[in-house]
C-alpha cells in the first residue's frame, strides 16, 4: 500500500506517521515496516548517549497499523476515527535502536459493538522486539 494510501486511511501526519508502508493485508490482520533512521526528533533526548526508541513510539506505530486495519471495518462509520483506549500485558523484549526496521502484525482478535480488540507483534529481524495488546473505539472528531 502506497503513503498516499496509508494517509488516506488515518489522520496521522509527519512527523508522527510511524508506518512507512503495508507488507500485507487481510480482513482481521495486516502487517507493516517502519524504519528508523536515527534522525527522528526523539532520539536527541532519549538518549543522547545511546540512542533508543522510546516504546511508547513502538507502542504508537503498533496502534497506528492497527487503525489503518480498522479503517477498512468502519467505512460505514464516515467521520468516526480509531482511538486507543487501553494497552495491556506490554512487553518489551529487545531494544530497537536507529537505523532498525520493525515489523508491526497487528491481528483484530474480537470486536464488540464500536470497542476492537487487537493484538499486537514487533519485530526486528525476525526477533520479537515488543508485543501488547490494545482496544480501540470509535470517537468522531469535534470540528473546529
Amino acid at each position: 500500500m502506497s503513503l498516499e494510501k496509508i494517509k488516506a486511511a488515518i489522520p496521522h501526519r509527519e512527523p508522527f506517521l510511524l508506518i512507512d508502508e503495508i507488507i500485507e493485508q487481510s480482513e482481521n490482520r495486516i502487517v507493516c515496516r517502519k524504519r528508523f533512521s536515527g534522525d527522528e526528533f526523539w532520539y536527541e533526548g532519549h538518549f543522547p548517549s545511546f540512542p533508543i526508541t522510546p516504546g511508547v513510539i513502538i507502542c504508537e506505530a503498533a496502534m497506528q497499523a492497527g487503525a489503518v486495519l480498522l479503517a477498512s471495518q468502519i467505512e460505514s462509520q464516515e467521520g468516526y476515527l480509531p482511538v486507543a483506549t487501553r494497552a495491556n500485558n506490554v512487553q518489551f523484549k529487545r531494544m530497537v535502536l536507529p537505523g532498525d526496521t520493525i515489523d508491526l502484525e497487528v491481528e483484530l482478535t474480537e470486536q464488540l459493538a464500536k470497542a476492537f480488540f487487537l493484538k499486537a507483534r514487533v519485530t526486528v529481524d525476525g526477533k520479537v522486539a515488543t508485543r501488547f495488546d490494545f482496544a480501540c473505539t470509535m470517537a468522531k472528531p469535534k470540528v473546529s
